[in-house]
């Protein structure tokens, strides 16, 4: 970055201060992306976890939570970077419902930092994020998952492929769903196009709770030819 620019973003983080992504308070202009305290705050998982799905165990013997040791999930395995807090719970509504696309670029490049590894180990060929339906898209003007698949491929300098996945059908908000109904609910949802034969593809969304969308998703991306799928999530719940 040359002097010039840098002066220009000192002048513009003074007239737009930037609102730390996690509590929405205004940093100091010109410092770190989040504010000190958050800092401290936000924690990424460690310690045990699932070996499929990377839910926190609460037993250190324990492979699998109770949701992947009963079902049979169509990806392959997934990462979840910090565990689902009403810390998290509130900047991600601001990420998907006010207007802070900025928080995507955030939480993307911190995926890149604490998840490098797992997408290096899987081979990852191409980056795709779960798709809103076009209705709801033109309603937000963005897609939050998008967003931060963007910031994480630039980082991890893997391509991001938005086009290949489609959400036929608009679904019913899956959060106000107990298991059962959610199953049904995003079942045939996706369509998936070419470009992906024998790709093993990373799918991106920012909540993970019981996998039901992510299995859709990869039904249809494997049923389009990818080879194996694999997840990435911001926030992902614990164990009962």
């Amino acid at each position: 970055m040359t002097k010039k620019e840098k002066i220009k973003n000192t002048f513009l983080d003074i007239l737009y201060p930037r609102h730390c992504p996690v509590c929405h308070d205004i940093p100091v202009p010109g410092t770190q992306k989040i504010c000190s305290g958050c800092r401290e705050r936000l924690r990424p998982i460690t310690g045990p976890r699932c070996y499929k799905c990377s839910k926190p165990l609460n037993n250190t013997e324990q492979e699998y939570c109770s949701d992947c040791s009963r079902r049979t999930h169509l990806f392959e395995q997934g990462i979840g970077i910090f565990p689902y807090s009403t810390l998290l719970q509130q900047s991600l509504f601001k990420l998907k419902y006010g207007k802070r696309q900025e928080y995507g670029l955030f939480y993307g490049e911190l995926a890149a930092v604490y998840a490098e590894e797992y997408i290096r180990r899987w081979k990852i060929d191409c980056i795709v994020s779960i798709p809103l339906h076009r209705k709801r898209l033109e309603k937000r003007g963005y897609n939050q998952a998008e967003l931060i698949a963007e910031a994480l491929g630039e980082k991890v300098n893997i391509p991001v492929k938005k086009k290949i996945l489609k959400r036929k059908i608009n679904t019913e908000p899956q959060k106000d769903l107990n298991p059962e109904e959610r199953r049904k609910n995003i079942r045939g949802a996706f369509t998936a196009g070419e470009g992906i034969r024998g790709e093993k593809i990373l799918l991106i969304d920012d909540i993970y709770t019981t996998g039901t969308t992510i299995d859709e998703a990869a039904r249809a991306l494997k049923k389009a030819g990818a080879e194996k799928v694999y997840f990435l999530v911001i926030a992902i719940g614990s164990e009962p």
